[in-house]
């Protein structure tokens, strides 16, 4: 792709904060999995932040995948690996038999419901025994009143697909123990956003 890479100020944002959580998280050595990777700033600044895995890129999307091409060529890390084509949705088609961990920024709530029950599904068949399930965005959570701008997003998003918009946690919570998955760690974020750690 020619010109200057796309940006989102959002991930330049988050990543510090996002690093922060991940450094406990993440095992020292392995793969993760990114899961919806999009613009690819985050898979770059992370496997430069942590030299001792393996950051593997994916998205469903060939736009995206040409992005995530390129970001990698720009970032010349060796641990950051050529990005996969990869669909939540479908997990028995993912390109991997197995991950160390997996971390997925800010997909829940901008994808069906569908891409959700697959990515429990695939994390439950590829992470190993403890291996870390990592995600983060916006949640609704019972007892807790909900920010007027998250909201304000959540309506946004349902205009503009209705099968998207923020997800109730205690939902989350139910399916991924449907997979096997454990609920283990909840972390405020700046902006009203959560991390949320689930073990196999």
């Amino acid at each position: 792709m020619t010109g200057a890479l796309p940006a989102s100020p959002a991930s330049a944002r988050n990543r510090e904060p996002l690093l922060d959580v991940l450094r406990r998280w993440l095992p020292a050595s392995g793969t993760v999995l990114e899961i919806a990777s999009g613009l690819g700033e985050h898979g770059a600044w992370y496997a430069q932040a942590l030299p001792g895995v393996t950051w593997q890129p994916t998205d469903r999307s060939a736009e995206a995948l040409e992005i995530l091409v390129a970001r990698r060529e720009a970032a010349g890390l060796p641990n950051l690996a050529p990005p996969l084509l990869l669909d939540a949705a479908s997990p028995d088609s993912w390109p991997l038999e197995r991950a160390d961990a997996i971390v997925c920024i800010n997909m829940v709530h901008i994808s069906p419901w569908a891409a959700t029950q697959g990515l429990m599904a695939g994390a439950a068949r590829i992470l190993p025994a403890g291996g870390p399930l990592c995600l983060y965005g916006p949640y609704i959570e019972a007892d807790i009143e909900t920010a007027p701008s998250n909201l304000a997003f959540d309506a946004d998003l349902r205009r503009r697909d209705p099968a998207w918009g923020l997800r109730d946690l205690d939902a989350v919570k139910a399916l991924a123990a449907s997979h096997g998955l454990t609920f283990a760690e909840r972390v405020a974020m700046p902006a009203n956003n959560l991390c949320l750690l689930f073990r196999r």
